[in-house]
């Protein structure tokens, strides 16, 4: 038997300050997507900025639906969004951030699972990393260098035959 540990490096910063301009600008825009977001069963906005290599940035939010299933998270609206207005073109980074109307959320709430899928089938089809930059109302800023250290072993197209 082969034991093996599955870890990732996550930053941590306590003040936006310590960002770079370009990523502090990510943050406000990814914040000011969220407040656009379709939420009134969950009361849960998300809003998400992504950074393309071209210097454009596309933002996107939450769209809920009565019928829950029917909705859509912010990343997944940014990505293929990204991907339908500028194919080809490499994302580099996504901010995202998240507010409740029925409490302070004060750490940075995560990309679900299936927007890490979605991500990561743009991260291996461009070959290069999506970094993720998270962010509450309140508490520190995560930055992770690659969605595929928050979903290690992920399912690729490799499994399907198509490596």
């Amino acid at each position: 038997m082969e034991k093996r540990k599955i870890g990732f490096e996550l930053l941590v910063f306590e003040d936006e300050k310590e960002l770079s301009q370009n990523e502090q600008k990510l943050l406000r825009e990814a914040m000011e997507a969220k407040e656009n977001a379709y939420a009134p069963y969950s009361k849960f906005k998300v809003g998400a900025a992504v950074l393309l290599d071209n210097g454009e940035v596309v933002i996107g939010n939450n769209q809920e639906n009565s019928s829950y299933p029917s909705g859509l998270c912010a990343e997944r609206v940014a990505v293929f969004q990204a991907g339908a207005k500028y194919p080809g073109v490499t994302i580099k980074t996504i901010a995202i951030t998240a507010s409740s109307a029925n409490h302070e959320v004060q750490e940075p709430a995560a990309p679900c699972g299936n927007c890490r899928q979605s991500i990561i089938e743009y991260e291996q089809k461009q070959g290069s990393s999506i970094s993720l930059l998270l962010r509450s109302e309140k508490g520190p800023i995560y930055k992770c260098n690659s969605v595929s250290d928050i979903l290690p072993l992920a399912f690729n197209s490799s499994f399907l035959g198509d490596s």
